[in-house]
């Protein structure tokens, strides 16, 4: 049972009241601010492919900045110690610079206006069904346990019962996205992204100074989990047991490249953020610039799961009833004053809608062209499938309203996403990569692999892992090698599958494998390199320069918690 639900209640006032009111009416003035730039379905569903590199990189790390990062990753820091920071240096930096250095190019190149698009290009229907009923499904998982976060935070502010906090929070995004589509929900995601902040670096300094700062902290954390608990790769040798429940193999592996690179080039609630830039360049800095946010993020989300589990130590603990996932609204309510917390409760509610807001964004756009233009009702004009966008955009809030109350079964939000992960986007990965790479890669091998890798993943999980036919310490090294089985087979289907199987013409892979040009896909011809805007070849705003630079940053900031 979660502390929250067994009664905490923050000590809010009027004054925290207030902060909170402003903030959701300036959210509402953006969303009736973004509805007079919507005209068309490509205005709702990608802001007209019209925003600049700035605006849709903030954007980028603050969907992400939703509940996996604040409840998660805090859950995370108490449960596993400093371990977590491999979810940001190794499992998300490289992983990003990937997706802006090798891979916008083909997304933005093609013009799709989704992740399942790219598939309908390079292998045809069928992996191309598959993969958006899979997207669509994980979209409104993933947004129900932004919006079970969001509850915890209502139910402890204003001691609702669970499903009337649910309720409210899922429709107060449901009138933001509705009215501005994609436009109100990334203008939002980048106040919020400031909001968050805002609300996090106070609860951390004022946590850190009650501990008796990094050194107090360290002392009482090695005296009670050990020394290894607060560095990044001790005991982490094959073999060698510790919180994670996992050796280096499965983090590099497991961790860093196929769950990884699995979540962050494949996730359209991520892609739709660089797809909606302005050109091509600003495509590719999307998330290069993101990643440099996203460095400094384990200060403010890690480094107060750590802080509460010393000021808390009973926290997960069963007996207690408390959860890791009550971390950040623990420190809330002992820590901050009125005024302070109100600033914090607002930013811990901006995070969720970030990144509920995004997983239904991005479920509105899959779904409404990916399935239903592209299956059920084809041809029609165009406005219809705007008012098709905004009741798909209802239907995915009430959806996330009940997959909410799945996640609230989870002690650790975070283990239970980093499993729907690797059951949905790393077999996306698997197909996505053979797909670029390989030209050999056939259709029908697009089809096997994806399926292959996701029932991979769901076998090892549920009957592996589950039923303890091989002992795997934790739900997360259960999760690393789930993703690893779940590229493995779909890796060795894809390839068995292409060898008996007819390949597409090498014209018609144009655009879509690496190392051949992009094609106008109306009429045939070779499409011209898009020139650089005015100033996008500024020194400072290259994305080799961005990308490899965020990876240099990336190793230097393991060096303190490799020692």
């Amino acid at each position: 049972m979660s502390y929250l639900a067994a009664g905490l209640r923050l000590p809010t006032n009027g004054l925290d009241y207030a902060i909170l009111v402003i903030y959701f009416v300036v959210v509402l003035g953006i969303g009736f601010a973004a509805k007079r730039s919507v005209r068309t379905s490509l205005d709702f569903f990608l802001s007209g492919r019209s925003l600049p590199a700035w605006v849709t990189g903030l954007a980028f790390v603050a969907a992400n900045l939703g509940a996996t990062e604040i409840l998660g990753m805090a859950a995370n820091g108490a449960q596993y110690g400093a371990y977590t920071v491999h979810w940001y240096w190794i499992g998300a930096i490289p992983a990003m610079v990937f997706l802006g250095l090798v891979m916008m190019p083909f997304y933005y190149g093609s013009k799709v206006r989704s992740v399942p698009e790219f598939l309908l290009h390079r292998f045809g229907p069928s992996s191309h069904l598959l993969s958006s009923v899979i997207f669509a499904v994980s979209s409104v998982l993933i947004a129900g346990v932004n919006l079970y976060a969001m509850a915890i935070v209502l139910q402890a502010l204003l001691g609702w019962p669970q499903w009337v906090a649910i309720v409210v929070a899922g429709a107060f995004v449901l009138v933001y996205i509705t009215i501005g589509g994609l436009s109100s929900a990334i203008y939002n995601e980048v106040l919020q992204f400031f909001v968050i902040l805002a609300a996090l670096i106070p609860l951390t300094i004022v946590g850190l100074k009650r501990v008796g700062g990094w050194h107090g902290l360290s002392h009482s954390l090695t005296a009670s989990h050990g020394q290894a608990f607060l560095t990044a790769w001790k005991g982490t040798g094959i073999g060698t047991a510790n919180p994670l429940g996992a050796n280096w193999l499965t983090i590099v592996l497991g961790l860093g490249f196929v769950m990884s690179f699995g979540y962050w080039t494949t996730n359209f609630a991520e892609v739709q953020r660089a797809l909606s830039a302005k050109n091509l360049s600003a495509a590719k800095r999307t998330p290069l610039i993101a990643a440099f946010p996203k460095l400094a993020i384990p200060m403010v989300v890690v480094l107060p799961g750590l802080i509460a589990l010393v000021m808390e130590p009973t926290l997960g603990k069963s007996a207690s009833g408390l959860q890791y996932n009550d971390a950040i609204p623990v420190l809330m309510r002992d820590l901050l004053p009125n005024g302070v917390l109100g600033i914090a409760v607002t930013g811990l509610l901006a995070a969720f809608m970030a990144g509920m807001a995004a997983n239904v964004s991005s479920f509105n756009t899959v779904f409404t062209n990916d399935i239903w233009a592209a299956y059920v009702k084809k041809g029609r004009p165009d406005a219809y499938y705007l008012r098709t966008g905004r009741v798909v955009t209802a239907v995915g809030v009430l959806i996330g309203m009940g997959t909410a109350f799945v996640a609230s079964s989870f002690s650790n939000i975070m283990n239970y996403l980093q499993t729907l992960f690797s059951f949905f986007n790393v077999p996306l990965f698997c197909v996505f990569i053979l797909g670029m790479f390989w030209k050999r890669a056939t259709g029908a091998a697009g089809f096997w692999g994806l399926l292959a890798g996701t029932v991979a993943a769901m076998v090892n999980y549920f009957w592996i892992y589950k039923q303890h036919i091989i002992a795997i310490p934790s739900d997360q090294g259960a999760n690393f090698v789930s993703s690893m089985v779940a590229f493995g087979a779909g890796a060795v289907v894809m390839v068995v599958v292409s060898l008996f199987t007819k390949a597409k013409p090498a014209v018609e892979l144009a655009g879509l494998v690496y190392g051949t040009r992009p094609v106008d896909r109306a009429t045939g011809g070779e499409l011209a390199e898009e020139p650089l805007a005015a100033g996008d070849d500024a020194w400072y705003r290259k994305p080799a320069l961005l990308g490899w630079g965020a990876i240099v940053l990336a190793v230097v900031c393991y060096v303190p918690f490799s020692l």
